[in-house]
């Protein structure tokens, strides 16, 4: 991922006033049970679904949109050839087959993957689907017009990286093959195992070539998922999405699509959002969230109300805050310091700056802990609940400094309880029990980001975070550590500047495996590695909670996600 936590902006964007993202832990039962207050907890077809989002559902357009799993509003319209599994908590992380008839066909080396598509596949318009359609809707999305997407494609497909769409080459990608209506081919640049949760973005999505209106195309595009859009005001502040009667259940094992008509309401006041969420009047009653946490103070009014606590969904997303480390500056070039560090944190300070036990998990591992990312338990620098002073003073006596030493912590000014000011303070605090004296510099969000991401700017000592893109450990730790993967005149994410070589092998040894499962056991052993060198403190895992209206059944919230999956949702 070349961009910072997009996956959770994007896909599950949050107001900042609160926890921008979830962490990573599976769902208990009791969480994920819908509560009705009517007798009969069946879901059933039928009723308006009504959403409340604080950001609008701009870029309406499959080529434009950068998802995880194909995204929450937009899998209604949009299909793709794999999708996320809509089960609870870690079977949720799993990858499946959606217009496909599996979830790919790899090669011996996996440079080479081939999918069929289902039969019976239709759009809106009762026009059949092909294999050329997806190619086409590939093709469109390296549009320079059309931006937004994924990078993975550009990189991963052999003669990709300086192509700019149809419009401009008419000739179209060579390493997209589609032999006949129903086969297609991908032939990339070196072996990915991880296709398969790749051919999940939106920008697999199907678009026939003779209704391609462009820049325009977000205003209707052609549905080939179990609703169309009918409104689409003011670039997805309002979006109304109503059947497509021409999807088949028989074709589509994934989404349930209980309600007759969908009405996606946006730019409204994270507050005002759970007040209505909370009172549950008339429409209301039917009504989730997609984006809007609840925050500290809100969740303490809710846990104190029983019927509100049954309405509260609790979710974990791959994602971990931590603090970083850049190792040229210094006193951060010294290990022992970094470590010193590491043993000084105080994660229970850290959590209740984020909110406290409900809305943040402790992290000791840079990977989140869930089995799919490949989590391996260690603590190489245990601090335990509070810090482990003493030890910190010992390493920063032996890396020169035993009279302690100061130093500038880096942080953003934005209010969203990560990388703010309250999770700054907590560092501060924990570090000077053990001497070590710390600065604060608050910088504004847009600055903040501008400078921790340029390799010229970036400091010795700040907060950062990241999220995947898929429930795997590959686009955890590849951007961050891969040494191949730091950029020089742009956007760089390898913070640490690490440029290993057994870890960019190790990587690459990792990518060619097509067992997903035995690719997860070398990622966590990889984070563990990776962790020794000391160039991040991993803080917590945020958790979402949010609330839903009292006449919402069905309740599904995965670990890929980490949120309410309005494909499931039912409202009678």
């Amino acid at each position: 991922m070349r961009h910072p936590s997009l996956t959770a902006r994007r896909v599950a964007a949050v107001s900042v006033s609160l926890v921008l993202a979830a962490g990573a832990a599976a769902c208990g039962p009791e969480d994920n049970d819908a509560k009705s207050s009517g007798g009969d907890s069946t879901p059933h077809k039928g009723g308006t679904l009504t959403v409340l989002n604080s950001n609008p559902q701009e870029d309406f357009d499959p080529a434009r949109l950068y998802t995880s799993g194909g995204g929450n509003v937009p899998s209604l319209v949009f299909r793709t050839l794999t999708t996320r599994n809509r089960e609870n908590g870690a079977a949720g992380a799993k990858v499946v087959p959606d217009l496909a008839t599996d979830t790919g066909r790899p090669n011996k080396d996996a440079t080479v993957w081939t999918y069929t598509l289902k039969k019976g596949l239709k759009y809106e318009d009762g026009t059949a689907i092909t294999s050329a359609d997806i190619k086409y809707g590939i093709e469109r999305s390296f549009a320079p017009e059309l931006s937004g997407g994924a990078p993975y494609l550009r990189d991963w497909l052999v003669g990709a990286a300086d192509y700019q769409g149809p419009y401009k080459d008419k000739k179209g990608l060579a390493a997209i093959e589609t032999p006949d209506e129903r086969t297609i081919v991908f032939h990339l640049n070196k072996p990915e195992g991880e296709f398969p949760y790749l051919a999940t973005q939106t920008q697999f999505t199907p678009v026939p070539k003779a209704k391609d209106t462009g820049t325009k195309y977000e205003e209707h595009p052609v549905s080939s998922g179990p609703y169309k859009v009918v409104t689409n005001e003011n670039d997805g502040e309002h979006l109304v999405l109503e059947r497509n009667t021409y999807w088949s259940a028989s074709t589509d094992a994934e989404r349930k699509a209980y309600p007759d008509r969908i009405d996606v309401k946006s730019r409204l006041d994270s507050s005002v959002i759970n007040q209505r969420l909370s009172s549950s009047q008339d429409a209301d009653a039917a009504a989730v969230t997609a984006d809007t946490n609840l925050g500290p103070a809100e969740l303490a009014k809710v846990t104190g109300d029983k019927e509100l606590a049954s309405r509260v969904g609790t979710g974990h997303f791959g994602y971990t805050n931590y603090i970083a480390f850049n190792p040229t500056v210094k006193p951060f070039d010294n290990v022992k310091v970094r470590q010193a560090v590491s043993y000084a944190i105080d994660r229970s300070s850290v959590v209740n700056a984020a909110g406290g036990s409900a809305l943040a998990e402790p992290a000791t591992t840079y990977l989140p802990n869930q089995k799919s990312f490949g989590y391996e338990p260690y603590d190489l620098f245990p601090a335990g609940a509070t810090g482990n002073a003493a030890k910190a003073k010992e390493l920063l006596k032996e890396a020169g400094y035993p009279n302690g030493l100061t130093v500038t912590l880096t942080h953003s000014n934005a209010k969203d309880f990560e990388t703010s000011p309250e999770i700054a303070t907590a560092v501060q605090d924990a570090l000077k029990k053990a001497g070590i004296t710390v600065k604060l510099q608050g910088l504004e969000e847009n600055d903040y980001s501008d400078t921790i991401h340029n390799v010229k700017t970036e400091p010795g000592f700040f907060l950062a975070h990241w999220g995947a893109d898929w429930p795997s450990g590959g686009p955890f730790l590849a951007p961050i550590f891969d040494g191949r993967q730091i950029v020089k005149d742009g956007a760089n994410f390898n913070t640490g500047l690490l440029n290993d070589k057994s870890v960019n092998d190790e990587i690459d040894a990792i990518n060619k495996l097509t067992d997903l499962d035995a690719a997860a056991k070398r990622w966590g052993a990889l984070d563990k590695k990776i962790g020794e060198q000391a160039l991040t403190v991993p803080l917590f895992h945020p958790v979402y909670k949010r609330l839903y209206g009292k006449d919402i059944k069905n309740v599904v919230i995965s670990d890929w996600t980490g949120v309410l999956d309005i494909s499931q949702v039912a409202v009678k």
